[in-house]
Protein backbone atom coordinates (compact mmCIF):
# COMPACT_ATOMS: atom_id res chain seq x y z
CA UNK A 1 0.00 0.00 0.00
CA UNK A 2 1.10 3.41 -0.56
CA UNK A 3 2.42 5.60 2.26
CA UNK A 4 0.59 9.12 2.30
CA UNK A 5 2.29 12.22 2.83
CA UNK A 6 3.05 15.91 2.36
CA UNK A 7 2.01 16.95 -1.66
CA UNK A 8 5.57 17.13 -3.23
CA UNK A 9 6.11 17.82 -6.98
CA UNK A 10 2.92 17.46 -8.07
CA UNK A 11 3.44 19.17 -11.33
CA UNK A 12 6.33 17.02 -12.27
CA UNK A 13 4.65 13.93 -11.34
CA UNK A 14 2.08 14.77 -13.58
CA UNK A 15 3.81 15.96 -16.36
CA UNK A 16 5.58 12.31 -15.99
CA UNK A 17 2.65 10.68 -16.17
CA UNK A 18 1.58 12.44 -19.04
CA UNK A 19 5.02 11.44 -21.02
CA UNK A 20 4.87 7.83 -19.90
CA UNK A 21 1.22 7.57 -20.46
CA UNK A 22 1.70 9.13 -24.27
CA UNK A 23 4.86 6.95 -24.39
CA UNK A 24 2.38 3.59 -23.27
CA UNK A 25 -0.05 4.86 -25.88
CA UNK A 26 2.17 4.94 -29.10
CA UNK A 27 4.29 2.04 -28.13
CA UNK A 28 0.50 0.36 -28.04
CA UNK A 29 -0.41 1.80 -31.33
CA UNK A 30 2.40 0.36 -33.15
CA UNK A 31 2.55 -2.76 -32.00
CA UNK A 32 -1.42 -2.94 -32.66
CA UNK A 33 -0.12 -1.92 -36.42
CA UNK A 34 2.43 -4.75 -36.60
CA UNK A 35 0.37 -7.41 -35.28
CA UNK A 36 -2.37 -6.58 -37.29
CA UNK A 37 -0.21 -6.37 -40.67
CA UNK A 38 1.46 -9.66 -39.52
CA UNK A 39 -1.30 -11.46 -38.72
CA UNK A 40 -2.93 -10.57 -42.08
CA UNK A 41 0.14 -11.81 -43.98
CA UNK A 42 0.85 -15.13 -41.71
CA UNK A 43 -2.73 -16.16 -41.98
CA UNK A 44 -2.75 -14.92 -45.91
CA UNK A 45 -6.13 -12.95 -45.10
CA UNK A 46 -7.88 -12.59 -49.08
CA UNK A 47 -8.05 -8.50 -49.55
CA UNK A 48 -11.94 -8.37 -49.57
CA UNK A 49 -11.87 -9.76 -45.55
CA UNK A 50 -8.51 -8.00 -44.34
CA UNK A 51 -8.57 -4.92 -44.43
CA UNK A 52 -4.84 -2.97 -44.19
CA UNK A 53 -4.37 0.13 -42.10
CA UNK A 54 -3.69 1.99 -45.31
CA UNK A 55 -7.33 1.10 -46.50
CA UNK A 56 -8.88 2.82 -42.57
CA UNK A 57 -7.06 5.57 -43.27
CA UNK A 58 -9.04 5.64 -46.97
CA UNK A 59 -11.91 4.68 -45.41
CA UNK A 60 -11.91 7.71 -42.90
CA UNK A 61 -9.63 10.07 -45.18
CA UNK A 62 -9.47 9.28 -49.06
CA UNK A 63 -12.61 7.77 -50.36
CA UNK A 64 -15.14 9.62 -52.01
CA UNK A 65 -17.79 9.65 -48.93
CA UNK A 66 -14.84 9.73 -46.61
CA UNK A 67 -16.42 12.73 -45.18
CA UNK A 68 -19.59 11.22 -44.48
CA UNK A 69 -17.52 7.96 -43.01
CA UNK A 70 -16.02 9.97 -40.60
CA UNK A 71 -19.25 11.61 -40.01
CA UNK A 72 -20.55 9.04 -39.04
CA UNK A 73 -18.18 6.82 -37.09
CA UNK A 74 -17.97 9.57 -34.51
CA UNK A 75 -21.88 10.06 -33.87
CA UNK A 76 -22.10 5.98 -33.92
CA UNK A 77 -18.77 6.86 -31.56
CA UNK A 78 -20.81 9.55 -29.35
CA UNK A 79 -23.34 6.90 -29.00
CA UNK A 80 -21.51 4.21 -27.66
CA UNK A 81 -19.11 6.25 -25.22
CA UNK A 82 -22.66 7.36 -23.72
CA UNK A 83 -24.02 4.07 -23.50
CA UNK A 84 -20.51 3.39 -21.70
CA UNK A 85 -20.72 6.20 -19.08
CA UNK A 86 -24.18 4.46 -17.97
CA UNK A 87 -23.01 0.99 -17.65
CA UNK A 88 -19.92 2.17 -15.74
CA UNK A 89 -21.30 4.61 -13.69
CA UNK A 90 -24.02 1.69 -12.48
CA UNK A 91 -21.46 -1.00 -12.23
CA UNK A 92 -18.82 1.63 -10.21
CA UNK A 93 -21.60 2.71 -8.17
CA UNK A 94 -22.41 -1.03 -6.76
CA UNK A 95 -19.23 -1.59 -6.43
CA UNK A 96 -18.61 0.56 -3.98
CA UNK A 97 -22.41 0.42 -2.51
CA UNK A 98 -21.72 -3.34 -2.00
CA UNK A 99 -17.89 -3.08 -0.85
CA UNK A 100 -18.72 -0.90 2.01
CA UNK A 101 -21.36 -2.97 2.87
CA UNK A 102 -18.62 -5.67 2.77
CA UNK A 103 -16.60 -3.33 5.42
CA UNK A 104 -19.53 -2.60 7.66
CA UNK A 105 -21.43 -5.91 7.87
CA UNK A 106 -18.97 -8.67 7.40
CA UNK A 107 -21.53 -11.44 7.48
CA UNK A 108 -23.00 -9.83 4.08
CA UNK A 109 -19.67 -10.94 2.13
CA UNK A 110 -20.57 -14.35 2.01
CA UNK A 111 -23.84 -14.00 0.76
CA UNK A 112 -24.01 -11.45 -1.64
CA UNK A 113 -20.12 -12.74 -3.28
CA UNK A 114 -21.37 -15.96 -4.41
CA UNK A 115 -24.26 -13.77 -6.35
CA UNK A 116 -22.04 -11.65 -7.40
CA UNK A 117 -19.57 -14.49 -9.10
CA UNK A 118 -22.54 -16.14 -10.76
CA UNK A 119 -23.68 -13.17 -12.34
CA UNK A 120 -19.29 -13.06 -13.25
CA UNK A 121 -19.36 -16.56 -14.83
CA UNK A 122 -22.38 -16.70 -16.69
CA UNK A 123 -21.67 -15.42 -20.09
CA UNK A 124 -23.21 -11.64 -20.73
CA UNK A 125 -24.80 -12.75 -24.54
CA UNK A 126 -27.01 -16.18 -22.44
CA UNK A 127 -28.80 -13.53 -19.79
CA UNK A 128 -29.00 -10.85 -23.10
CA UNK A 129 -32.44 -12.20 -23.59
CA UNK A 130 -33.98 -12.14 -20.73
CA UNK A 131 -32.47 -8.44 -19.86
CA UNK A 132 -34.41 -7.24 -22.73
CA UNK A 133 -37.16 -9.30 -21.73
CA UNK A 134 -37.50 -7.54 -18.21
CA UNK A 135 -36.26 -3.88 -18.98
CA UNK A 136 -36.79 -3.72 -23.00
CA UNK A 137 -34.95 -2.11 -25.56
CA UNK A 138 -33.74 0.54 -23.47
CA UNK A 139 -31.22 2.54 -21.46
CA UNK A 140 -32.40 0.43 -18.15
CA UNK A 141 -30.95 -2.65 -20.29
CA UNK A 142 -27.76 -0.72 -20.97
CA UNK A 143 -26.87 0.36 -17.46
CA UNK A 144 -27.51 -3.62 -16.32
CA UNK A 145 -25.06 -4.95 -19.24
CA UNK A 146 -22.87 -2.71 -18.61
CA UNK A 147 -22.88 -2.81 -14.94
CA UNK A 148 -22.24 -6.45 -14.80
CA UNK A 149 -19.05 -6.12 -17.40
CA UNK A 150 -17.67 -3.63 -14.77
CA UNK A 151 -19.02 -4.76 -11.19
CA UNK A 152 -17.00 -8.02 -10.36
CA UNK A 153 -13.35 -6.23 -11.21
CA UNK A 154 -14.64 -2.81 -9.62
CA UNK A 155 -15.66 -4.99 -6.69
CA UNK A 156 -12.76 -6.82 -5.62
CA UNK A 157 -10.42 -3.83 -6.18
CA UNK A 158 -11.91 -1.47 -3.82
CA UNK A 159 -12.65 -4.23 -1.34
CA UNK A 160 -8.92 -4.78 -1.09
CA UNK A 161 -8.47 -1.10 -0.71
CA UNK A 162 -11.09 -0.18 1.83
CA UNK A 163 -9.45 -3.07 3.90
CA UNK A 164 -5.91 -1.91 3.52
CA UNK A 165 -6.52 1.40 5.89
CA UNK A 166 -4.13 1.44 8.47
CA UNK A 167 -5.32 -0.61 11.38
CA UNK A 168 -3.65 1.95 13.81
CA UNK A 169 -5.19 4.98 12.52
CA UNK A 170 -8.38 3.20 12.57
CA UNK A 171 -8.32 2.06 16.09
CA UNK A 172 -7.59 6.01 16.75
CA UNK A 173 -10.61 7.03 15.40
CA UNK A 174 -12.48 4.26 17.21
CA UNK A 175 -10.85 5.09 20.78
CA UNK A 176 -12.33 8.76 20.10
CA UNK A 177 -15.59 7.88 19.23
CA UNK A 178 -15.76 7.42 15.92
CA UNK A 179 -18.85 5.02 14.06
CA UNK A 180 -17.92 2.18 12.02
CA UNK A 181 -19.59 4.66 9.05
CA UNK A 182 -17.31 7.58 10.01
CA UNK A 183 -14.39 5.08 10.17
CA UNK A 184 -15.24 4.27 6.50
CA UNK A 185 -15.48 7.38 5.66
CA UNK A 186 -12.98 8.65 7.06
CA UNK A 187 -10.10 6.47 7.29
CA UNK A 188 -10.47 3.41 4.87
CA UNK A 189 -11.98 5.55 2.37
CA UNK A 190 -9.33 8.16 1.49
CA UNK A 191 -6.82 5.12 1.76
CA UNK A 192 -8.63 3.60 -0.61
CA UNK A 193 -8.13 6.18 -3.42
CA UNK A 194 -5.56 4.28 -4.94
CA UNK A 195 -7.81 1.10 -5.47
CA UNK A 196 -10.44 2.98 -6.21
CA UNK A 197 -8.33 4.36 -9.28
CA UNK A 198 -6.95 1.08 -10.37
CA UNK A 199 -10.54 0.11 -10.13
CA UNK A 200 -11.87 2.71 -12.60
CA UNK A 201 -8.88 2.59 -15.18
CA UNK A 202 -9.64 -1.29 -15.13
CA UNK A 203 -13.53 -1.26 -15.96
CA UNK A 204 -13.53 1.81 -18.42
CA UNK A 205 -12.50 -1.16 -21.34
CA UNK A 206 -14.98 -3.09 -19.81
CA UNK A 207 -17.79 -0.56 -19.76
CA UNK A 208 -17.08 0.21 -23.54
CA UNK A 209 -17.11 -4.05 -24.03
CA UNK A 210 -20.65 -4.08 -21.89
CA UNK A 211 -21.53 -0.72 -24.15
CA UNK A 212 -21.54 -2.93 -27.59
CA UNK A 213 -22.62 -6.65 -26.46
CA UNK A 214 -25.91 -4.29 -25.21
CA UNK A 215 -25.97 -2.17 -28.89
CA UNK A 216 -25.61 -5.33 -30.71
CA UNK A 217 -28.18 -7.52 -28.56
CA UNK A 218 -30.46 -5.05 -27.35
CA UNK A 219 -30.42 -1.17 -28.36
CA UNK A 220 -29.67 -1.74 -32.22
CA UNK A 221 -27.60 1.81 -32.11
CA UNK A 222 -24.25 2.70 -31.62
CA UNK A 223 -21.12 1.20 -32.73
CA UNK A 224 -22.00 -2.38 -31.47
CA UNK A 225 -24.86 -2.78 -33.92
CA UNK A 226 -23.39 -0.67 -36.55
CA UNK A 227 -20.65 -3.39 -36.79
CA UNK A 228 -23.24 -6.71 -36.71
CA UNK A 229 -25.13 -4.83 -39.64
CA UNK A 230 -21.78 -3.59 -41.76
CA UNK A 231 -20.97 -7.31 -41.71
CA UNK A 232 -24.76 -8.16 -42.82
CA UNK A 233 -24.06 -6.38 -46.09
CA UNK A 234 -20.45 -7.10 -46.78
CA UNK A 235 -19.27 -3.86 -45.66
CA UNK A 236 -16.05 -5.15 -44.93
CA UNK A 237 -14.02 -1.79 -45.01
CA UNK A 238 -16.51 0.05 -42.38
CA UNK A 239 -15.97 -3.03 -40.30
CA UNK A 240 -12.71 -2.26 -39.59
CA UNK A 241 -12.55 0.89 -39.31
CA UNK A 242 -14.96 1.29 -36.89
CA UNK A 243 -13.07 -1.42 -34.66
CA UNK A 244 -9.91 0.25 -34.96
CA UNK A 245 -12.06 3.67 -33.69
CA UNK A 246 -12.81 2.29 -31.05
CA UNK A 247 -10.51 0.44 -30.03
CA UNK A 248 -8.17 4.21 -30.18
CA UNK A 249 -10.99 5.30 -27.87
CA UNK A 250 -10.46 3.01 -25.27
CA UNK A 251 -6.62 3.01 -25.41
CA UNK A 252 -7.23 7.22 -25.27
CA UNK A 253 -9.64 6.92 -22.32
CA UNK A 254 -7.54 4.28 -20.70
CA UNK A 255 -4.22 6.56 -20.87
CA UNK A 256 -6.24 10.06 -19.60
CA UNK A 257 -7.31 7.92 -16.81
CA UNK A 258 -4.43 7.16 -15.75
CA UNK A 259 -3.51 10.76 -15.66
CA UNK A 260 -5.54 11.61 -14.26
CA UNK A 261 -5.04 9.25 -11.25
CA UNK A 262 -1.20 10.14 -11.15
CA UNK A 263 -2.72 14.26 -10.70
CA UNK A 264 -5.40 12.94 -7.67
CA UNK A 265 -2.97 11.08 -6.41
CA UNK A 266 -0.05 13.13 -6.01
CA UNK A 267 -2.16 16.36 -5.06
CA UNK A 268 -3.54 13.54 -1.92
CA UNK A 269 0.07 12.85 -1.09
CA UNK A 270 -0.27 9.26 -2.15
CA UNK A 271 3.76 8.23 -3.30
CA UNK A 272 4.00 5.75 -6.43
CA UNK A 273 6.20 3.78 -7.67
Amino acid sequence: MSDITAPRGTGRRVAGAVGRGLGRAAVSIVAILVLWIAGLRAFDIPAFVGKTPLDVVDYFFTLPKAAENRSEALHLLGATLADSVIGFVAGLGVALLVAALFLLFRPLESTLLPIVLLLQSVPLIAIAPILVLIFGRSTATVAVMGGLVVLFPALVNITFGLRSAPRTAIDLVTVYGATRWQSLRKVALPSALPALFAAIRISAPGAITGALIAEWLATGKGIGYAIVAAVGSSQIAAVWALAVLITLATLLIYQVLGIVESAVLARMGFNQA
